[in-house]
């Protein structure tokens, strides 16, 4: 089963010639989610030969524009192109304000159904809740209201060893108590285990998104032992006190919260414009968290 992160943009909020502001398109199982919109972000979905209709959640952490300038122009794109299809926008108090007004005076009418549901900036939420994956909002420390997300894929029962099943003639009456967990009892009394019976399951994954924000304690348990985590690493720690001041996090210190989290792997991005090259950043974060990587835009992380 897909389980990926596709980097559609993952600089910070100055403009860099071929850098995008920050965006990423999780795919679970062919369900897309689109995480922040800065600009350009529906060009870089054209690009990757991305089908909007397809997108049916937008997640938005917070209201500095590098994260959601690009989404009026999404959500207009989607408009023109006939899209019918629900779309649920998820964010902080303020952005349905914001887009209403962009249509109001732009004369416009988003004629698919639009949903907006509100995050909470002071305490963890639960968004969405399908049958494969849920999807969590948590406080991040930003100088403005801002949250992270979390999505976790959901147990699914396990499958059953066909030629297990048939050699021993189970009733098929029976075969969905032993994929709930239970054991079957043959006629002569041998018991034969939930176990032995069916395949395992899959390891369960998780991702989880951390947007811009001071590194602290306070999230921690909010993305312990996600399988793989994103966190913004604007700066080198030898801008540490620029990062202080900014509510941002250093490259050393995404590291040191991927550690402290337990995770298993860690992606750093949001690069200030200040940095052309990366390879310090990667080295500083190794540092305390050998399994990390740097976000390269274009690139997809398989979880």
């Amino acid at each position: 089963m897909i389980f990926e992160v596709l980097i559609l943009g993952n600089s910070s909020a100055t403009p860099v010639y071929k850098r995008y502001p920050t965006a990423q398109l999780i795919n679970h199982n062919q369900q897309l989610f689109l995480v922040d919109c800065g600009e350009g972000t529906q060009h870089r979905l054209v690009q990757h030969g991305i089908k909007t209709n397809k997108i049916q959640h937008i997640f938005i952490s917070h209201l500095h524009g590098d994260h959601y300038f690009g989404l009026a122009g999404l959500l207009s794109s989607m408009n023109l192109a006939g899209r019918e299809r629900p779309l649920t926008v998820y964010g902080p108090k303020g952005l349905k304000e914001i887009l209403d007004m962009h249509f109001l005076y732009a004369q416009s009418t988003i004629k698919y159904p639009l949903r907006f549901i509100e995050t909470d900036p002071e305490k963890p939420a639960l968004l969405l809740d399908t049958k494969e994956i849920k999807v969590q909002s948590f406080p991040l420390k930003h100088r403005i209201p801002c949250t992270g997300f979390r999505f976790d894929e959901k147990e699914k029962k396990p499958n059953l060893i066909k030629e297990k099943i048939e050699e021993l003639q189970i009733p098929v009456g029976q075969l969905a108590e032993i994929k709930n967990g239970g054991d079957y009892i043959d006629t002569a009394g041998r018991i034969f285990t939930h176990e032995e019976l069916t395949h395992p399951t899959p390891k369960l994954r998780s991702y989880a998104f951390c947007s811009d924000t001071r590194a602290d304690d306070s999230y921690i348990p909010f993305i312990k032992n996600v399988s793989l985590l994103y966190h913004e690493a604007t700066f080198l720690d030898e801008l540490k006190d620029r990062a202080e001041i900014t509510l941002h996090t250093t490259a050393l210190e995404a590291g040191e919260v991927a550690a402290a989290a337990q995770a298993g792997k860690l992606l750093i991005g949001h690069y200030s414009s200040r940095y052309k090259e990366f390879e310090p950043f990667l080295e500083e974060a190794r540092s305390v968290f050998t399994n990390t990587e740097l976000t390269v835009e274009g690139s997809s992380y398989s979880i």
